[in-house]
């Protein structure tokens, strides 16, 4: 069956509310660890996880950071309007934006629109005066225009004005503390309106163990889009879009897959449709060779769709094909977004391992999980219920090898 027929309500469970992780645990890698692997599951600490990978792998990251993305204005009525960036329209590239002085645009969500018909807002920050107003309807979003005064970046104004925007299923405001446990370790890439939460268990104790057993370690870039929250709603799986996402990918990323084999264990599915990306924008350079970058780009159907369902390329001539278009290009790393849906259905190519937390149901993370491995993922998630391991974002973790 194409995965575009795929009812959504068959990856459904039952998730009881206090079974949600609305704070994280004291101590990131003291959370419980879920290990299946070829059908057994055992349970583990998360601090465990260096013993239960092979000696000289791979392990790829995702080094987003969140921003503080979620601006409030109030309208002299009194009226709250929240705007709620989510990725940068003009400049496009988001750490030129982040660069700029004085005006910027952004792509942007808004709450209690119906109270903003027109006119501009302004919210004052020490001796900075920020204003917003919209320049044009973006599909369910908006085109908003940010003026401010005062000789600072954009990422200054976002972090001097803005809020961190943690998941709406936590069902509670944003706290001081969520600044630092709602960012991984090794967060340092500005862009993120959402944690790539399978990170957030790591410590620089778990790395020291990870080194003590040469597991090399190297990082890519997704800026998580808001629409990692967005519910599927149609009722099979044809009718959901899902949202373009940022990423970059290094030289070195390339060299070091092709150095372990075009073999890898992922760090959350950001990291999974990341680094399963390069197989597709690989082939896509095999043939044409002289493609732009703008013109490189994963569709979200796109692995479905290859001729007679055939994929004629292996993982090491993409990989390769990739490093030579760097070259010809002159760079060492290749910018674009990813549309990527990974559903049963989907061929893995160079993920043989996924860490990653526990998923909301009727989800597309839930479908990668049923993609990696199989139906089994029901044993998973009704072992997670039945053992007291805690959910989604600030929940506890698992490492799923088929």
């Amino acid at each position: 069956m194409s995965p575009k027929h795929l009812r959504i309500s068959d990856y459904t469970y039952e998730l009881p509310p206090e079974r949600i992780a609305r704070y994280p645990i004291d101590q990131r890698d003291r959370s419980k660890l879920l290990h299946y692997c070829g059908g057994t599951i055992t349970e583990h600490t998360f601090s465990d996880i260096a013993q239960l990978l092979p000696t000289g792998s791979l392990l790829l990251c995702n080094n987003t950071k969140v921003i503080q993305a979620r601006l409030r204005f109030r309208k002299a009525t009194g009226a709250l309007i929240e705007v709620f960036c989510l990725e940068p329209y003009s400049p496009r590239e988001y750490q030129l934006n982040f660069q700029q002085h004085h005006s910027c645009e952004w792509v942007c969500l808004i709450g209690n629109k119906k109270k903003w018909h027109d006119g501009t807002l302004t919210l004052s920050i020490g001796n900075t005066e920020l204003s917003a107003e919209v320049v044009a309807p973006q599909g369910a979003s908006f085109v908003v225009r940010f003026r401010w005064t005062g000789d600072i970046s954009f990422a200054h104004v976002l972090e001097a004005a803005g809020e961190l925007p943690i998941p709406p299923y936590l069902n509670r405001q944003t706290e001081e503390s969520d600044k630092q446990t709602y960012q991984t370790v090794y967060s340092k890439i500005d862009g993120s309106v959402a944690a790539p939460t399978a990170g957030l268990h790591f410590t620089d104790a778990v790395f020291s163990a990870l080194d003590a057993r040469q597991i090399e370690r190297d990082e890519v870039t997704l800026h998580v889009g808001a629409g990692t929250f967005r519910p599927v709603k149609s009722e099979q799986m044809e009718g959901h879009e899902m949202h373009a996402e940022y990423i970059s990918i290094s030289r070195h990323n390339i060299e070091r897959l092709l150095a372990h084999g075009c073999r890898c264990t992922a760090v959350g599915t950001t990291t999974v449709r990341t680094v399963e990306s390069l197989y597709y924008l690989g082939a896509r350079i095999l043939r044409q060779p002289d493609i732009a970058e703008h013109e490189l780009t994963v569709m979200q159907w796109e692995p479905y769709e290859s001729e007679h369902g055939a994929e004629p390329y292996s993982p090491e001539a993409v990989l390769r094909a990739l490093l030579d278009w760097l070259t010809r290009n002159d760079t060492d790393h290749l910018h674009t977004t990813t549309q990527i849906i990974i559903a049963p259905g989907y061929k893995y190519h160079f993920v043989e391992r996924i860490i990653t937390n526990f998923h909301m149901p009727q989800s597309t993370l839930l479908l990668l999980v049923s993609a990696f491995i199989g139906s089994d993922w029901r044993r998973v998630y009704d072992y997670a219920l039945s053992h007291d391991f805690r959910f989604l974002s600030y929940g506890d973790s698992s490492l799923l090898e088929p």
